[in-house]
């Protein structure tokens, strides 16, 4: 197992830039959930929440791509690379929620927190190419099955014989508690992190090890909120909780950056996944953070 510790100091006061971006953050979280739940027995709200990506992306300059499948379609932007344009970093999240929720964190915040990177890089000229997904049918029937969005990209990208050099899922980007006992654990490590939940996790497997060690560091250098890491074998299945499971079975690098889900938030999966729930200082700091993390990792040119 690796495992990396957090900075455990008293935060600055946020910049001009970053309470902008709460601002923004909390728009679009707000816009994706009004309509209640988004997935396939709602769909009326999963193109709500089409459109509303696909505008807010061609806002920022981006030409969107459609992938569509049997079962739902993934919303992709790029930045082309230049010396390394075939080396691709892809940030993702998935822009369904569980039936009977609206999502807001789970999983409204990674799609907020991927647009707010998305409109921060959209005119940067990287080394390697860029590119932010959003996936449909994360969530139930379609969780963990070749119909899940990220399944879907993932095995066009290998058929493309694409060269994925690392994955971001974002999941769950938005809920935070500073007290005493608020953060829970599955039992095989619950004795080895903090049990406070004010921090954000990197997780993923153990053959992502160097790009979990790669992302955690970095964002510990372009920010001083909190941050916890881990790599873990999957057979602790909560690792396996998101879009970066479906990378890993096409072999390619990837990791969950999250607030850790039911082990925090009690209201995952729940009527209560409300825009109002949210800590969106808090979530502004982790995004301007992990903008860092993703100008480290597509190298400048």
């Amino acid at each position: 197992m690796l495992r990396g510790r957090a900075h455990r100091k008293p935060l600055p006061p946020l910049t001009d830039s970053q309470r902008a971006l709460a601002v923004q953050l909390e728009r679009d979280v707000r816009v994706l959930c009004e309509r209640g739940t988004r997935n396939v027995w709602a769909a009326d709200a999963m193109q709500a929440a089409a459109r509303h990506i696909e505008s807010s992306l061609a806002a920022a300059g981006y030409k969107v791509e459609r992938q569509k499948f049997e079962s739902g379609q993934n919303l992709i932007a790029e930045v082309r690379g230049g010396a390394r344009a075939n080396e691709i970093v892809v940030i993702g999240a998935h822009y369904d929620s569980v039936d009977g929720s609206p999502g807001a964190d789970d999983n409204a915040s990674g799609v907020a927190g991927t647009l707010a990177l998305a409109r921060r890089f959209a005119n940067a000229r990287p080394a390697r190419t860029l590119r932010f997904v959003l996936f449909a049918n994360e969530e139930p029937p379609h969780f963990q099955t070749a119909q899940m969005g990220s399944w879907q990209y993932a095995k066009r990208c290998r058929e493309r014989n694409e060269k994925i050099v690392a994955m971001l899922s974002l999941e769950m980007l938005g809920y935070y508690n500073d007290a005493r006992g608020s953060q829970q654990y599955p039992p095989a490590v619950a004795a080895l992190f903090p049990d406070t939940g004010d921090f954000i996790g990197f997780a993923g497997n153990l053959a992502s090890h160097a790009l979990i060690r790669r992302c955690a560091s970095s964002f510990r250098r372009h920010s001083r909120f909190p941050a916890e890491s881990a790599a873990l074998p999957e057979l602790i299945p909560q690792i396996g909780w998101s879009d970066q499971w479906a990378f890993w079975h096409f072999g390619w690098p990837a990791l969950m950056v999250t607030d850790t889900a039911l082990f925090r938030n009690p209201n995952y999966h729940m009527p209560g996944d409300t825009p109002e729930t949210l800590d969106y200082q808090s979530f502004a700091r982790v995004v301007d953070g992990l903008a860092g993390v993703v100008g480290d990792s597509v190298l400048p040119a």
